[in-house]
């Protein structure tokens, strides 16, 4: 198992910015955003107030939390800014964002969403298989949203192309309190 830098003070969330089609994702986000308070940690998402993305941001700033969110300026138009936030931070580009999330957090929690979603967990993974940071990646199985993708990558393991070592880079949690644990390094 890799060893994660501690102590973690702030966490990014990456989710979707639609709500889903089942309630206990939009549950699971304010979940996670009341566990991060409570926890005493601050969030960094990507700024939004609409989906996952406003319920997670909503919860934490209800629970006194410090809310970071960095949106782009091609998403200003598309992804409604949440203007309640203690900063939004607008940047030029997509990997702008990506970027400056990494920078602000010292852990990695995913809820789920779609493509964008998909590729800021399969990046921030990639780049800790590369050693290019040491910080818990960890997906948010809410109602087994992550099955297909968790099967897929055991598939890449069985076929040669991903170590199993690698394989769990990225850990799994039932919930958003187990997942805050596990960020925090007590499981």
């Amino acid at each position: 198992m890799t060893q994660f830098i501690h102590p973690v003070r702030c966490v990014a969330v990456y989710c979707g910015s639609a709500d889903g089609t089942l309630p206990a994702y939009r549950a699971e986000a304010a979940a996670l955003g009341r566990a991060i308070a409570a926890a005493g940690l601050g969030l960094v998402y990507g700024g939004a107030n609409v989906g996952l993305m406003g319920a997670v941001a909503d919860a934490a700033l209800a629970g006194g939390a410090e809310v970071i969110g960095v949106l782009p300026q091609v998403l200003m138009g598309r992804e409604v800014a949440h203007t309640g936030l203690t900063r939004l931070e607008t940047v030029a580009t997509m990997h702008e964002r990506k970027a400056r999330m990494v920078a602000l957090a010292d852990a990695f929690l995913v809820l789920p969403g779609g493509y964008g979603t998909l590729d800021e967990m399969l990046e921030i993974v990639t780049w800790s298989q590369l050693r290019m940071h040491a910080k818990p990646c960890i997906a948010i199985n809410t109602a087994g949203y992550w099955n297909g993708l968790l099967a897929f990558l055991d598939s890449t393991v069985e076929a040669g192309f991903l170590r199993p070592e690698n394989r769990e880079l990225l850990r799994i949690a039932s919930g958003a309190e187990e997942a805050v644990q596990m960020a925090m390094g007590a499981n």
